[in-house]
């Protein structure tokens, strides 16, 4: 096999993995064998274990001795540090790409964040989380920085076991966050300043977490 046929085989694996951890068909603690997904694959372990490899660099998957490959359950103090850098980052990213958005774009994230507010009275968490995802990469995808983009990508990767468990445990701040998006696209559509667009953009995440950490010091 060559290289390349290798190279196409291991990203072939890795979004077929990562698709599902993202789902939830893999949930935290889930454990991956190798010789399974490959054959499911039709393909050999080799390109499947450099797709875990992969994986495991996002903090999606870990390794346990005498266990192997298992989906990482994200702890709380993970979770923490990982919005806290989002928030500063997402911030950022959404600040540089103000002035590179369009009506259309505005107009796309609205209809996104439309669609999240009417799914506040038959709540599903993960599609929420999908929808929510979505229309931040909207405003900060035109984002002129890739290195800054890079780290919004491995901030949203890290979030993948928790996130959709997150939105759950915090049933009034889905509504609140639809507002807080309105808020978002205004201040951009109206050329607002650059501080407070990055400002709130932040407090916005950082909103999300707080509730988090109630609910869990709560229950």
């Amino acid at each position: 096999m060559s290289t390349v046929e290798t190279g196409s085989k291991s990203q072939d694996a890795y979004d077929w993995i990562r698709e599902r951890i993202t789902r939830h068909e893999y949930g935290p603690g889930y454990r991956l064998v190798l010789a399974s997904i490959a054959a499911e694959l039709d393909m050999s372990v080799v390109p499947v274990r450099e797709a875990i490899r992969r994986l495991e660099a996002e903090h999606l998957v870990t390794f346990e001795k005498n266990v192997g490959a298992r989906v990482s359950v994200v702890d709380e103090d993970q979770y923490v540090y990982t919005m806290q850098t989002l928030s500063l980052v997402e911030g950022y990213a959404t600040r540089l790409a103000a002035p590179h958005l369009t009506d259309e774009d505005l107009a796309a994230a609205s209809e996104i964040n439309e669609r999240m507010h009417r799914l506040l009275d038959h709540f599903d968490a993960h599609v929420y989380t999908q929808l929510n995802q979505q229309f931040h990469a909207v405003l900060f995808a035109a984002c002129p920085n890739p290195h800054v983009l890079d780290l919004v990508d491995r901030g949203w990767s890290r979030l993948a076991g928790l996130r959709d468990t997150s939105f759950a445990l915090i049933p009034s701040r889905p509504r609140h966050s639809v507002e807080e998006h309105d808020r978002i696209v205004e201040l951009i559509r109206t050329g607002a300043d650059p501080d407070e667009l990055e400002l709130f953009t932040r407090n916005h995440r950082l909103r999300t977490l707080d509730a988090f950490l109630q609910a869990r010091h709560t229950h």
